[in-house]
């Protein structure tokens, strides 16, 4: 069973990431298009949100997204004030999740999968257990298991355990059965919160780990 998830992780996985995605992007060209139009007209620039998130084997790439956040005011940290800076239009499209849309161009590229733990800043790098860590033995994914059981509902710690699990037992089945619940979740909205307060989810200690960095960089 080891032998055949190795392959799987190594070989298969990365053709129908590359093969998918270019489908997958010609399909949602104009979708794309739409969205950026939209967001343009109605948000301003700039449409798309880039961000350094942590890759496989703990390597940084930057990742793409629909723009759902005005920028932070004066007193407003960048990575906590998600709540009060998530717009009417930014909340719609990560309700429907048409805000991820832009991270084919990372599966593309081959930074990223169409199923795998989804990408996170490298603060979380610092709160990880070893066993923990082992989510990044794989591609980051556009969605991943914790994201169809509970999404942002879920604490920081429960999708962790989620992704380690997904490490554990990644199978060519297994990335099926995430993808077709995914459409299911999608047009359910479940477990879709927007804006949600870091206490909410954060049972890690990150709002500590980063407000201890915003201390050390004023010095």
């Amino acid at each position: 069973m080891k032998g055949k998830t190795v392959m799987y992780k190594d070989c298969l996985k990365k053709i129908i990431d590359l093969l998918f995605g270019f489908l997958i992007f010609i399909f949602l060209i104009p979708i794309l298009i739409f969205l950026s139009l939209f967001i343009f007209f109605s948000m301003g620039n700039p449409i798309f949100f880039k961000q350094e998130r942590i890759g496989k084997n703990n390597k940084p790439f930057i990742m793409y997204k629909f723009r759902t956040m005005r920028e932070p005011k004066d007193g407003e940290n960048r990575l906590l004030s998600d709540a009060d800076r998530v717009t009417k239009i930014g909340a719609f499209l990560r309700k429907t999740s048409l805000d991820e849309l832009p991270e084919i161009i990372n599966v593309i590229k081959g930074e990223m999968s169409l199923v795998g733990p989804r990408p996170l800043l490298d603060l979380h790098l610092e709160l990880f257990s070893e066993k923990q860590l082992k989510r990044h033995d794989v591609k980051p994914g556009m969605t991943g298991l914790a994201q169809v059981m509970g999404r942002q509902s879920l604490s920081f710690k429960q999708r962790t355990d989620l992704d380690v699990k997904y490490v554990e037992n990644l199978s060519l089945w297994l990335d099926i059965k995430i993808i077709i619940k995914t459409i299911l979740v999608v047009l359910g909205a479940d477990g879709i919160k927007t804006g949600q307060k870091f206490e909410e989810v954060d049972d890690v200690g990150l709002k500590d780990l980063i407000e201890k960095k915003q201390k050390e960089s004023e010095k």
